[in-house]
């Protein structure tokens, strides 16, 4: 089962609300980032480009747990920078599941063997561990060998102590499909509860701006990549509702809901979305209000949202689009066949 039963009937109910209050825009995801400051410096994110000043800085427990009720979200997910480096991130995360959020606080799994002490298994927590490829792959997508093996180590050891564990993969022009499709039978054999995947994205303050796919190359990639499971042929688990897998094969043709993924951090929330460096504002409801939406996304023209099709903008679109009555059949098999 690629989702939780508990988690998939809270968040369509929370999507039902929503379209019974006639609302919208409104949040799906909150990309709470409580710091910038990683221990990688991986070539295809921007994060730790903030100058020092900005990198020391944290947000309090109580700044997260704010920001979680100003915009109401179910799921919250937790990216940096790295999230263990936190000095209260077991706080933070007690407070979210306390609260009744789903939590995937997303982690290089670094620190995480040991620091699973200041964890207690929850079904609403899942750990997210940032994995792109085999061995030789990951090392190289986070320019430091050994990574890939001490992940590993971590994924098996939260396992063992009974924690949700999921992995999380960009996928980068250039990538073999058939060594994804290793990758994917290697990260099931680990008895994950599900991969998410997403096309690199061409983020502005990136070292890399050379390995990010074109929309057209994103579809044709992905439908090689897909293609096993596609057919019945691999029973791979994916964490993701499966009319976004049909949107990155190029079977759906979704428009982009920046406002269903906000992301939140030591700056304010970000306009319009984390992926382009915009400015912020001091609240959740001067985004929704004060934002041109109009600009963006492909439909709007503008240059920096053409090929983009990553997860946090299209995933949220392909939720609302899953409660149509033509396409429940079809989100309900693929979350849970």
């Amino acid at each position: 089962m690629s989702i939780s039963l508990k988690e998939a009937v809270e968040v369509g109910t929370y999507l039902v609300t929503q379209r019974m209050k006639g609302r919208k825009r409104f949040p799906l995801v909150l990309m709470l980032e409580p710091l910038f400051r990683c221990n990688l410096a991986c070539s295809g994110c921007g994060k730790i480009q903030h100058p020092p000043e900005i990198l020391r800085q944290h947000l309090s427990p109580q700044e997260c747990f704010d920001a979680v009720e100003e915009c109401g979200v179910p799921i919250v997910s937790i990216p940096g920078g790295e999230p263990l480096l936190h000095p209260q991130i077991e706080e933070i995360v007690a407070g979210l599941v306390a609260r009744r959020k789903f939590v995937y606080l997303c982690s290089n799994a670094i620190l995480l063997e040991k620091n699973l002490h200041k964890f207690k298994p929850s079904p609403y927590l899942t750990f997210s561990i940032h994995l792109d490829g085999l061995k030789e792959q990951h090392d190289h997508c986070v320019d430091r060998d050994g990574v890939f093996d001490v992940a590993v180590a971590a994924i098996k050891a939260a396992k063992a102590k009974g924690f949700r564990v999921t992995t999380n993969t960009t996928v980068f022009d250039g990538v073999d499909p058939n060594e994804m499709h290793e990758f994917f039978d290697f990260v099931s054999s680990l008895g994950v509860d599900g991969m998410m995947i997403s096309p690199g994205y061409s983020y502005e303050w990136a070292p890399d701006q050379d390995s990010f796919l074109k929309r057209e190359q994103t579809k044709a990639l992905f439908r090689q990549v897909l293609a096993p499971f596609r057919s019945g042929q691999k029973k791979w688990n994916f964490n993701h509702n499966p009319l976004f897998l049909d949107f990155l094969t190029g079977e759906k043709d979704y428009e982009c809901t920046p406002w269903g993924s906000p992301s939140y951090s030591v700056l304010g929330w970000q306009k319009p979305c984390y992926l382009l460096n915009e400015g912020h504002y001091k609240t959740f409801q001067e985004l929704l209000d004060n934002t041109n939406w109009e600009k963006y996304g492909r439909a709007s023209g503008n240059p920096k949202c053409q090929d983009c099709m990553v997860h946090c903008g299209f995933e949220p679109t392909a939720a609302v689009d899953a409660l149509q009555p033509n396409n429940m059949g079809r989100a309900v098999a693929g979350l849970f066949g």
